[in-house]
């Protein structure tokens, strides 16, 4: 798949939501740097961390909402999104410039979002799916070849985003349940 994308030292920066500059953030990019000092190495070590240390919500069960990387680093519970959301954080606070990217599923009530992240090395973009495994499931770090937790497809949203969907933002930030929003719908644009 072709990404659109802008000048990879934009993808660097912090927002509100994207917190490469928390305590935490940057106490885990750092240890995982130090761990790995190639960039195709920790990004590898950051998109494990996240996948294997960070329950998906809805396989978990956990209504907990969770949308800042600190938020999900610190409940280890999130939807797609917001385990995106720390992905991207962790790897930009390790120097590897990352964009949340999205694609269109078919859910049960009509199409929804799914977020993952796209990590630049070696020159391109490279999409990775920190969503979490399980059975029927199987994202891998891959660089070349895509390996994510749903097929890649017509749905596939080709921006890489600086920052998250404003409609990602306003859902999370609308319920205090997230089992309930995942049953009353997500959103299906960004």
């Amino acid at each position: 798949m072709d990404l659109r994308a802008g000048d990879p030292a934009r993808y660097l920066g912090a927002d509100d939501i994207v917190e490469t500059n928390h305590p935490g953030v940057r106490a885990l990019a750092a240890e995982l740097r130090a761990a790995h000092p190639s960039d195709a190495d920790f990004a590898r070590a950051a998109f494990e961390w996240v996948r294997d240390r960070v329950q998906h919500s809805i396989d978990a069960q956990d209504p907990r909402v969770t949308l800042t990387a600190s938020e999900v680093l610190d409940a280890r519970v999130g939807l797609c999104y917001a385990k995106s959301h720390l992905l991207a954080a962790v790897t930009r606070a390790g120097g590897v410039p990352t964009g949340l990217c999205y694609q269109r599923l078919a859910g049960e009530s009509g199409p929804v979002l799914h977020g993952l992240v796209a990590v630049h090395l070696d020159g391109r973009w490279h999409r990775q799916d920190p969503r979490g495994n399980r059975p029927g499931i199987d994202a891998r770090f891959r660089l070349g070849e895509e390996r994510l937790a749903f097929p890649a497809g017509e749905g596939d949203l080709p921006e890489v985003h600086v920052s998250p969907s404003p409609a990602v933002v306003a859902a999370l930030r609308g319920t205090d349940d997230v089992l309930e929003l995942c049953r009353a719908g997500l959103p299906a644009e960004p």
